[in-house]
């Protein structure tokens, strides 16, 4: 790790939050292992109770919340749900936002407590690091590379290393990230399988705002024009979502309709255009792939940088979720439409799963 990312941390308030009732605040390891480790009540003779764990960077919101309650819901009443709340310093890069990311200990337990956390693990960095910064990390490989690694070099090694030691200290059953860190969640599954870690790896669909946006904790930083810009990114998505919708339809109707290239021939003989063209697009269908849906996404996204303020991509990619790599045009199965753009000097992501080939 180069030496333009040796962050630390601010100093903790001198007065601890206070603590909402029915949850527990956890500081130190000594903590967390006391708290894990205590008996549980009796369960005449039951399974021990599940643990689910949710990792977060703090300033909570109804994303997280959403995953609290989804963790809450899996591991169900008898269960337990942690949720962690460390800023990460290894995840940060040269000129990015580790010393203004929002640090709100006392809203998020709040939050916590109120989506149905039983405990928040809220270490410093010294006690997550005592000897520095680790010289021993997890290595994300060519995946990490990709992409968003590509924009931010080195971050993904940061990430999986504490969210590896983070799995090591909480011990949970099942662990909750959300899809719209997309990349995120697929390096994690990889490091799981590859690692052969003992925790279940569970994905919560991306929580929206009502007008789309997809909810961060740095959209707080955006200006009302910027934030009107930023919705491109979600309208970009859905629109490459409808294109592949419309696709499908049309290949399904081709499929039961062999004989639509003749039909539509007949009917511009009968100057019957506007009939004449549905069946020349049913024909057609087959023409239509993850070319065409890419093509979509980026004309939203061309529009938008002309707006003011502009939005400025960094990438605009339609991948394998095996590996990130781009999915040729005739792909069919799963893949993930990404993007990334700065607005102002606030950079989003956002992507939106989609299915080539299966029928809605």
């Amino acid at each position: 790790m180069t030496a333009d990312r040796q962050h630390t941390l601010p100093p903790p308030p001198d007065e601890p939050p206070a603590v909402p009732e029915g949850l527990v605040l956890l500081r130190t390891k000594a903590e967390l292992d006391g708290y894990l480790d205590a008996p549980a009540p009796p369960r005449d003779g039951g399974p021990r109770p599940r643990t689910g764990v949710v990792m977060t960077m703090g300033a909570l919101h109804e994303g997280h919340a959403t995953l609290i309650r989804t963790a809450g819901s899996a591991v169900g009443k008898d269960g337990r749900v942690v949720v962690t709340v460390f800023v990460n310093p290894l995840q940060f890069g040269a000129g990015e936002d580790l010393d203004r990311y929002p640090r709100t200990l006392g809203a998020d337990l709040e939050i916590a407590a109120a989506a149905g956390a039983a405990a928040v693990f809220a270490p410093s960095a010294a006690e997550m690091y005592p000897g520095g910064q680790p010289q021993v990390r997890i290595a994300a490989g060519p995946m990490g590379e990709r992409l968003e690694g590509a924009s931010r070099p080195g971050h993904f090694d940061g990430m999986l290393t504490v969210v590896a030691k983070l799995l090591h200290l909480t011990r949970p059953d099942v662990a909750f990230f959300g899809q719209k860190d997309a990349q995120q969640l697929a390096l994690i599954r990889r490091m799981v399988r590859d690692l052969d870690l003992p925790v279940e790896i569970a994905g919560v669909p991306t929580v929206r705002e009502d007008d789309g946006l997809a909810l961060s904790s740095r959209n707080r930083y955006l200006s009302p024009p910027e934030r009107r810009t930023a919705l491109a990114l979600s309208t970009a998505l859905f629109a490459a979502a409808e294109r592949l919708a419309a696709q499908q339809a049309l290949s399904a109707r081709a499929e039961t309709n062999p004989n639509a290239r003749a039909r539509a021939e007949a009917l511009s003989r009968m100057g019957e255009a506007r009939a004449a063209a549905d069946a020349a697009a049913v024909a057609s269908a087959g023409h239509g792939g993850a070319d065409a849906v890419r093509a979509t996404a980026r004309t939203v996204i061309e529009d938008a940088a002309h707006a003011t303020p502009p939005l400025v991509l960094d990438y605009l990619a339609l991948v394998d979720p095996a590996d990130f790599t781009e999915v040729p045009d005739d792909h069919r199965g799963d893949a993930i439409l990404a993007v990334a753009a700065k607005v102002g000097t606030t950079r989003l992501i956002d992507n939106i799963p989609l299915s080539f080939g299966v029928m809605p």
